[in-house]
């Protein structure tokens, strides 16, 4: 598989999701959002942000379980199967696609409160000029895109704190005053617009594979983008409702430049140009980090074989995915040549669509009990954060109109066709539901296929190198005990299985073995026993796991002993002996380890749990 460099760091992380969320959602929504719900569109603006937090959960935990490009696509592909998975990454690239392509066109309508007087075209060739500025960008490096995210970002941040800081001494109070019986149906549907733009904070997820440290880096980043966004969302919506009052938007209009509007009030002409240049960098960096993610899903499809192994071409010098860049970008000028209001519409409508998928996701991802799922984060109150989520959605998507449910419905059915003319014939994947089907209906419909994908993922997340212990536990003995036994019959197996790879005897290896036990009792715990011997010869060092789900009899006190580790090696072996011993009881001591080796669903799971398990190396 190609490689992508690992660039991205926390700062720069929160810099790409905070550019990604403010965007048209403050700078442009306001007035129209005003206009449904009045005064109370404050609160419908708290509420938006409350609406993604369960899918900035759901998200932060598959992303540190599975930290690979593609974000939604593989997350979706993994948990319902690559039917869904080519669904959602088609959905995904096309609604961040249109939402990029719909911010250059914001840099060339602000443009306009510059440059009074320029054309529409004017506007779009504005547009298509910083697509392919940000385009260069992404191809050369995506720490340099990360570094001017991050610089662009201060500043807007920044001018907005002052916006606020100024604004709120010139703030009339009777702007809030609300005259007519609160609709909260009103409210709710305005949230529900609204929170399309909160939506770019998950979408650092997508380029999980630079990220640096992605298990604490992702969920810390998406959890600081959001409460200082959404801060400031409710921060300048409070006191641009306070500075405009009705003017902000009525029955049979709204403004369009809100912001800027309500600069112009306690700053005059420069304030609404300082705002104006605020909203062009908002504008900027969303683009720019749509750029950058939206080009990673059609990545992470190649590598699956659904799209053509063309998306997947890595520059060898600068580690970006060369291809898959410049068809995303061709695709947005071809949009900005496009008129946007029902496609952004429907780009909303599929982005609620595919926050459905996510939680979804999780849930299924959870309830699987797939072994080699180890998320860093775990999403707080599951499952029901996610279901209330997923209820909230299809409300939302219910009241977003016929016309863009139809044609998100015709994209989907476009991805479906793909899938099966295309997509099927390179089946090689199986899912998290597969697992619970076979658990319903107990058969052996699942293979290991995933759990080895995720085996895989664990030990490049976590920086797994495998030492002498790890390449022992890969080549060693596994005993999966059925019926209960006393300690001499077990002893006696356990001799008589290492004979067998090994040349010594099995009488003499049982003899040594008892009598270690008489000498001194390997038992750890009322569950656990260590017995370990040391053998003739040089250079030799076996480890055997055993799970016996009926128990051993080592003594008295325990009788039902469930997991035990037998250790054989050679005197030149003593150091590393006892290097084995730490490292088991490192294992042991991680957290439901016992749980997950009594259900272990094989002989290699039941080597990874070693493999897997924290430990210093």
């Amino acid at each position: 598989m190609s490689k992508l460099k690992k660039e991205l760091k926390l700062f720069e992380l929160f810099s790409i999701a905070s550019g990604a969320m403010i965007s048209s959602g403050l700078f442009i929504l306001p007035g129209l959002a005003y206009a449904k719900s009045g005064t109370m569109v404050i609160a419908a603006y708290f509420i938006a942000g409350l609406l993604v937090l369960p899918t900035i959960f759901s998200k932060a935990e598959l992303s540190t379980a599975m930290p690979r490009s593609g974000g939604t696509y593989y997350f979706v592909g993994r948990s319902l199967g690559n039917a869904f998975g080519t669904l959602a990454g088609i959905s995904a690239w096309f609604s961040l696609s249109f939402k990029s392509a719909f911010a250059l066109l914001g840099i060339g309508a602000f443009a306009s409160i510059l440059f009074p007087g320029i054309s529409y075209w004017q506007i779009k060739l504005i547009a298509i000029g910083f697509c392919l500025l940000f385009t260069t960008i992404n191809l050369f490096s995506v720490h340099h895109s990360g570094k001017i995210q991050t610089y662009m970002v201060i500043f807007l941040i920044a001018l907005l704190a002052m916006f606020v800081v100024f604004g709120a001494k010139s703030i009339q109070l009777e702007n809030y005053a609300i005259h007519q019986t609160i609709n909260f149906h009103n409210v709710f549907m305005t949230a529900g617009m609204i929170f399309i733009s909160f939506g770019g904070v998950t979408k650092i997820v997508d380029l999980a594979e630079e990220i640096t440290n992605p298990k604490r880096n992702i969920p810390l980043a998406m959890f600081l983008s959001f409460f200082v966004v959404n801060s400031i969302y409710v921060a300048v919506i409070f006191v641009t409702v306070g500075l405009l009052g009705g003017k902000l938007g009525g029955a049979d209009h709204y403004s369009i430049t809100p912001i800027s509007d309500a600069a112009n009030v306690f700053w005059g002409t420069p304030g609404k140009i300082i705002l104006g240049i605020a909203a062009l960098l908002a504008f900027i960096s969303t683009a720019n980090a749509g750029i950058m993610a939206a080009s990673r899903t059609p990545m992470a499809m190649s590598r699956d074989k659904i799209l053509p192994n063309f998306f997947n071409t890595i520059h060898p010098k600068y580690h970006t995915p060369q291809n898959s860049i410049f068809f995303t970008s061709g695709f947005m000028i071809l949009v900005i040549l496009l008129p946007l209001d029902i496609l952004v519409k429907t780009a909303s409508t599929i982005m609620i669509i595919l926050f459905t998928f996510e939680n979804l996701s999780l849930i299924i991802m959870r309830e699987s009990n797939l072994q080699n799922y180890h998320p860093k984060f775990k999403s707080p109150l599951y499952p029901w954060v996610q279901i209330i989520a997923i209820v909230a959605y299809v409300t939302i998507i219910s009241q977003m109109g016929k016309i863009p449910l139809l044609i998100s419905g015709i994209i989907m059915s476009l991805g479906l066709i793909w899938y099966w003319l295309f997509g099927r014939v390179n089946e090689n994947r199986e899912s998290a539901l597969l697992h619970i089907v076979a658990k319903v209906f107990d058969r052996k419909l699942a293979t290991q296929f995933l759990e080895s994908e995720l085996k895989t993922i664990i030990r490049e997340r976590d920086d797994i190198k495998l030492d002498k212990f790890d390449k022992i536990i890969e080549d060693c003995l596994v005993l999966d005990l059925q019926e209960h036994m006393d300690k001499d019959s077990f002893f006696k197996l356990v001799a008589e299985k290492f004979s067998q790879k090994l040349p010594y005897d099995s009488d003499d290896i049982f003899e040594k073995i008892k009598n270690r036990e008489e000498q001194y009792s390997t038992v750890l715990s009322e569950n656990i026993a260590i017995p370990h011997i040391i053998i003739d010869g040089k250079g030799i060092f076996e480890v055997m796991l055993v799970r016996a789900k009926n128990g051993i009899s080592f003594t008295e006190e325990a009788d039902n002993i469930q997991i035990v580790f037998v250790i054989m090696g050679t005197m030149d072996q003593r150091t590393f002996h006892l290097k084995a011993l730490a490292a088991l009881a490192q294992v042991i001591q991680n957290k439901g380890f016992e749980e997950n080796w009594l259900n272990a669903k094989s002989e290699t799971a039941l080597r990874d749990i070693i493999l897997l398990g924290e430990r210093r190396r």
